[in-house]
Formats: C-alpha cells, sequence, structure tokens
C-alpha cells in the first residue's frame, strides 16, 4: 500500500492531494485554458474528449487507492495552478513510474512545474521506494523539454506515435531519472545548481527523425 498523499512545499509552489471539490475550479482551469492546453492533451481514439471533471477526479482516486497512482493538484502562492499526475506506478523488480502534468498558461515561467515535478519525484523515490521515474514528451513542447533539461533527466530515446494527443498519435521523447542518480533528492539538487542539464540532450538524428512522421504501411 503507497504512504497517504502528502502536500509538499517549497517556496510558492505546493503540490496537494487532488479533491472532488476541486472538480469546479479545474473545469474553469482546463476549459480556459483550451488554447494553451489543447495541442498537448492526452485524447481517447475510441471516444470524444470529457470535461466531467468529477468522474476524472474519482478516476484518479481510486487509482491512487489501488496504488497506480499518485494524483496532485499544483497550486502557486496557494492557487490552484495545474495538474500533476504520478501513474503506471509499478512495484517489485521494476518500480517504476511515470509523471504527467499541465499548468495554467498564467502561471506559465514561475518555476511552477519543475518545482511540482521535482517534489513529486522525491516523494515517489524516498517515501514510496520507487526506483524508476519517467516523463515523456512531445518534440514541440519546448517549455516542458527545458523542464527535464533543468532537472538533469536523462534522454533515453524516441518513442514513435506513443501517445494521443489532440487527435493522433504523436511521437515522444522519453526521459528518466533513478533513485540511485540522487541520493540527495532531485529537488536539492536542481536548486543548489548541480543538475547536469546536458543529459536531457536529444541527439539531433533523433529530432530529425520526429521532425517526419513515422511512414505506414497501406
Amino acid at each position: 500500500m503507497t504512504p497517504p498523499i502528502p502536500t509538499l512545499r517549497h517556496g510558492d509552489v505546493a503540490i496537494r492531494p487532488i479533491r472532488l471539490r476541486d472538480a469546479r475550479v479545474l473545469e474553469r482551469e482546463l476549459l480556459g485554458n483550451r488554447g494553451w492546453l489543447r495541442q498537448w492533451e492526452a485524447t481517447n481514439p475510441h471516444g470524444p474528449l470529457s470535461f466531467d471533471t468529477r468522474a476524472g477526479i474519482r478516476s484518479l482516486l481510486a487509482g491512487a487507492r489501488e496504488g497506480t497512482g499518485i494524483p496532485f493538484a499544483m497550486e502557486y502562492d496557494g492557487e490552484f495552478a495545474g495538474q500533476l499526475n504520478v501513474s503506471s506506478m509499478s512495484y517489485g523488480s521494476l518500480a517504476s513510474a511515470t509523471i504527467g502534468y499541465w499548468v495554467a498558461e498564467r502561471f506559465a515561467g514561475h518555476g511552477v512545474t519543475p518545482t511540482a515535478v521535482a517534489l513529486a519525484t522525491d516523494h515517489v523515490f524516498f517515501t514510496v521506494g520507487l526506483h524508476r521515474m519517467e516523463i515523456c514528451i512531445r518534440p514541440e513542447n519546448e517549455p516542458s523539454l527545458r523542464v527535464v533539461q533543468k532537472l538533469g533527466f536523462r534522454y533515453e530515446g524516441l518513442r514513435r506515435r506513443y501517445i494521443h494527443i489532440n487527435g493522433d498519435w504523436r511521437d515522444h521523447f522519453a526521459f528518466a531519472l533513478t533513485a540511485e542518480e540522487v541520493p540527495q533528492g532531485v529537488l536539492r539538487r536542481w536548486v543548489e545548481g548541480r543538475a547536469p542539464e546536458a543529459d536531457a540532450a536529444v541527439p539531433a538524428a533523433d529530432r530529425e527523425l520526429a521532425a517526419h512522421p513515422l511512414r505506414l504501411p497501406r
């Protein structure tokens, strides 16, 4: 069983458990940031996009009870700023998880996302006890690529047509860290200026591949 979902803070940024009563503000932010978020949103290839935020939160909380995910709300100076979800949590010989997130446009540039990712990764490594954290990012998403660069996540490769985003299967760059690489924590390493930003560099060959859609047989 995973530990209770904590509230974690650094400076003006906090991550806390998402709650059903967040549904109204969540819906308002998702609708108000459509132009900002649409191009990065995961979509269902077999159904329409849903704004049933209460159902979405219930699903996230069910995953938390089952130990497969940790759903956080991100806050900046006490205001709801976005979501961060730890998902695909596995234990035993794999002991791995992935992170996904979004932040409202007006909070971009305030360090919300890298701080939240660092806080969540440290929690997963040192409280939950998992070994590896992965983040997959679309090649066009430069702000998110900057997040993994700041935090020193390692580039691990190109995944072709990996996640259904904004109506089609999209390529993603994969980045990861293991707990052994950050014995004093992701957040502390970043704050102290020791994160190896070059580790997140994407080879030119992979950028070139990602610039051209994968040819499918007809």
